[in-house]
């Protein structure tokens, strides 16, 4: 398993992505994208690896018959879900949204989050639409501040201060992802009983 993945391409890296979906002239965000299977796991869905190809096939506007025989999408996608679940379920919360790094401009950093925000809770919504209502007041906040945050406003400028916000916002949308995740996804029982 590990081997899988270490072997895979850096797929919590930003660029990896944006250039996979390049080479596929993809028409969404590759933010939007990460940002709604993570809602979906976060909200405490999990999808078939056929379940997930179709849903990032038809995200990314590609037919979903393109991952038939194509090896590199299929390995793509299906090493994509797995990375981001082990990130979600790591016990040293090392977990981050996939965003473009400092050498973006703010303003593009910011359309990007915004897009991984506005993924994670149409995700979260299709999983546990429900659910959501009896969440904990902590789930209900980190929620409502998401939805302001999907709508964060463009044309900042490149401050420091700008980008110090910038970085809290991102912090707290990371933090958030967690939390939800943790509400929705008890952790799985010991695998042995002990006797008393």
């Amino acid at each position: 398993m590990t081997d899988h993945v270490s072997q895979a391409p850096a797929l919590d890296d930003f660029e990896t992505w944006a250039n996979f979906f390049a080479s596929y002239k993809a028409f969404s965000h590759p933010a939007e994208l990460h940002g709604g299977l993570c809602g979906r796991l976060a909200a405490g869905g999990r999808l078939s690896k056929q379940e997930w190809r179709i849903l990032a096939c038809e995200q990314m506007g590609i037919a979903p018959e393109a991952t038939e025989g194509a090896d590199e999408l299929t390995t793509f996608l299906d090493t994509a879900y797995d990375v981001t679940l082990a990130a979600l379920q790591s016990s040293d919360m090392s977990f981050r949204p996939l965003l473009p790094d400092d050498e973006y401009t703010l303003e593009q950093r910011l359309q990007s989050l915004s897009a991984w925000v506005r993924g994670f809770l149409e995700g979260m919504a299709v999983m546990a639409s429900r659910e959501l209502g009896e969440a904990t007041g902590e789930v209900r906040e980190v929620v409502e501040d998401m939805v302001a945050i999907s709508q964060v406003a463009q044309g900042e400028d490149d401050s420091e201060e700008s980008e110090q916000q910038f970085n809290e916002i991102m912090e707290y949308v990371r933090v958030g992802a967690l939390t939800v995740f943790t509400e929705f996804n008890p952790p799985a029982p010991p695998a042995e009983t002990t006797l008393h």
